[in-house]
């Protein structure tokens, strides 16, 4: 079920964006806007972060600091994070081996299926 509030936010994606994407896209928002995220943070996920880092953002707000464009390069949930799965695969994997019987060093060892 989704929260009314959530959609009305000053940031749509607030509820994805890691702390770092965060400080850099609250740059552009006013002390108004900075005081309903951080309302909405607070009655919600309460992320200890989140709070200190748009409560920073407000008292500079509120000292005079005006906002800015921000980062428009900051991490967004909608960028991913680059990964598309393991980097293992056939041809990074090593040959499979069998160690080597006790006592021989030289020998290699044969898996116990092969014996006969």
């Amino acid at each position: 079920m989704a929260d009314p509030a959530r959609d009305s936010l000053p940031l749509p994606d607030y509820d994805h964006l890691p702390i770092g994407g965060l400080e850099s896209r609250v740059r552009s928002l006013g002390a108004e806007e900075v005081e309903e995220l951080l309302a909405y943070e607070r009655s919600h996920a309460d992320r200890l972060p989140a709070t200190e880092l748009l409560t920073a953002r407000l008292e500079q707000l509120r000292s005079g600091a005006r906002p800015s464009s921000g980062d428009p390069g900051a991490v967004r949930p909608e960028q991913g994070q680059g990964r598309s799965g393991s980097p293992v695969s056939p041809a990074t994997s090593p040959q499979p081996f069998s160690p080597p019987p006790h006592g021989t060093p030289d020998q290699r060892g044969k898996p116990k299926g092969d014996r006969t």
